[in-house]
């Protein structure tokens, strides 16, 4: 690449126009945009945030799939000072409006409808509740369709909104910002099943995925389909902003399905691939694979569960895939801890998440914070240039998320091998995958506790065949409800994401607690 480092995401953007002018930058549909006019749509877009009153610091977010509209947006919006928060598409409105609050986002950009749901008016409903405490800070909903309410802006109408705004001006607002500056808030549920937005930086953000991009092999030319959401650190930083400074074209991908994700690989020669093991294994295994071309495919990156036997013996031997790697990350640590290295042996890229990153040190620790040797298992705690400044407005739950001396507790489980090799092997956080996704028990337990015929509810993952792990309820029922396990699944479906909702419930008396009054999930396991 050459040249100084770069320090902010506007000028990751110039500098991808200025280096891959002509190379493409997105396929989406049949729009195909090349980096020269990625950052040309990306100053109007900024252009209209400044118009619409974005101050440098302001929070912008947006709820909407993997498209080009989502990148033109966030792109925009972080051009523009904002610092970014992706919601979760997932989520339902109440969900979203509760992130939307507490982050005190100015700005929001929304689909219109995604998997037959109106986003507009779900928002519109969590809004309407009597005590939703509505959302003071919002001044301005961009919906990125033709189509609006009236006290919404159209995407065309807000472009248009920023034709005044000067080019010398998007460029001042841009160089108010350097690599401390932060970038974004990626929302992330804890123990206490309230969600919190891990302050990321530019510098932080850029570094931590040149690394990825490098230690991956990621070139100019590569074809990279991005099915991993945009929402998540995967999609947008491993994704975005890998190919950004990588000159590679993303073809974004708005939801998964195995059929879909085939065809598009095979037509646009795709090269690159990353997602968690359950999207490469439904790959793997659908029944019309071997009809599609996908000889083009040379990389995969995959995590956030435990990986299969023989997953990656069988991507090397059944789609010709040269590159397999495995990685770990969270949130806090700007998506990125541990990853493989291309030279890596099988059994290390199957067996564990790789090595610390370069300017990034992990350590395992015992129950009373003393290090652990080789083979060991303990807690995961890392420190580096990753680690997250904070949680947004939160100061106690900063505080609770790092050692004394400065270490950031994952709350993961896990051992070092001796050359370095960590090893994943429980969640001190109880936090279950279903199908790639984070589920977090005591969010789910306390939405579950919403629902008017329940009094206490404890969920645990468990083990499931396609999604790897789904939820299983425990429930305290009021005295004298009725109300049934398909009702209460049922309810659920209306009141959370998709990937929350328990796939069993079960009716107990009481749950199982030791003598301090805390539920005894690993009894509940047991069952």
């Amino acid at each position: 690449m050459g040249g100084r480092p770069l320090r902010t995401i506007p000028e990751t953007v110039r500098a991808a126009a200025s280096r891959y002018p002509d190379t493409e930058a997105v396929v989406d549909g049949r729009t195909r945009v090349t980096f020269a006019e990625l950052a040309a749509r990306v100053d109007r877009s900024a252009a209209a945030c400044l118009a619409n009153g974005v101050r440098a610091g302001d929070r912008v977010a947006i709820w909407a799939p993997n498209t080009l509209g989502w990148i033109l947006a966030a792109l925009g919006a972080v051009s523009a000072g904002a610092v970014l928060v992706p919601l979760n598409t997932r989520f339902k409105g109440a969900e979203a409006a509760d992130v939307l609050r507490r982050s005190g986002a100015r700005l929001l950009f929304v689909t219109g409808t995604f998997l037959g749901t109106s986003y507009v008016a779900a928002l519109r409903r969590a809004l309407a509740e009597p005590d939703g405490g509505g959302l003071p800070s919002l001044t301005r909903v961009v919906v990125l369709a033709d189509d609006a309410p009236a006290d919404f802006l159209t995407w065309k109408d807000f472009l248009a909104s920023g034709e005044a705004v000067a080019e010398p001006e998007l460029r001042a607002r841009a160089a108010l910002l350097d690599r401390r500056s932060p970038s974004d808030l990626m929302y992330t549920s804890g123990t206490t099943g309230r969600p919190k937005g891990a302050v990321s930086t530019h510098g932080q953000s850029l570094r931590a995925f040149a690394v990825w991009a490098g230690l991956a092999g990621l070139r100019h030319g590569d074809r990279y389909l991005i099915v991993n959401p945009f929402f998540h650190t995967f999609g947008y930083k491993a994704g975005v902003l890998a190919c950004l400074m990588r000159g590679a074209t993303m073809i974004p991908q708005p939801v998964f399905d195995p059929t879909a994700t085939l065809a598009h690989l095979a037509a646009e020669r795709v090269t690159v691939l990353p997602g968690p093991p359950a999207l490469l294994e439904s790959l793997l295994d659908h029944p019309e694979r071997t009809s599609y071309d996908l000889t083009a495919l040379r990389l995969t990156v995959t995590g956030a569960a435990v990986i299969p036997d023989g997953l990656v013996q069988r991507l090397r031997r059944d789609l010709g895939v040269e590159t397999v790697l495995t990685a770990y990350g969270l949130s806090e640590a700007t998506g990125i801890v541990t990853m493989c290295r291309r030279d890596d042996p099988d059994e290390v890229i199957a067996g564990t998440s790789g090595r610390a990153i370069p300017g990034t040190h992990v350590r395992i620790v015992s129950p009373d914070g003393d290090p652990v040797g080789p083979g060991v298992k303990g807690e995961i705690q890392v420190r580096g240039f990753n680690v997250m400044r904070g949680y947004y407005a939160d100061e106690q739950a900063t505080q609770e998320a790092f050692t004394p001396d400065g270490w950031l507790r994952t709350g993961d489980v896990g051992a070092l091998d001796p050359s370095g090799n960590l090893r994943i092997t429980d969640r001190l956080k109880d936090m279950y995958i279903v199908g790639g996704f984070n589920a977090y028990p005591a969010e789910i337990e306390r939405l579950l506790c919403h629902h008017p015929d329940v009094t206490e509810a404890a969920v645990v993952g468990v083990p499931a065949p396609r999604l790897g792990e789904v939820g299983h309820a425990y429930v305290v029922r009021r005295p004298g409800a009725t109300l049934t396990a398909d009702a209460l699944i049922t309810w659920s479906r209306r009141e959370m994401a998709n990937y929350k909702v328990p796939r069993r419930v079960e009716f107990v008396a009481e749950l199982p607690r030791n003598a301090s009054g805390k539920v005894l999930k690993g009894e509940l396991r047991k069952r």
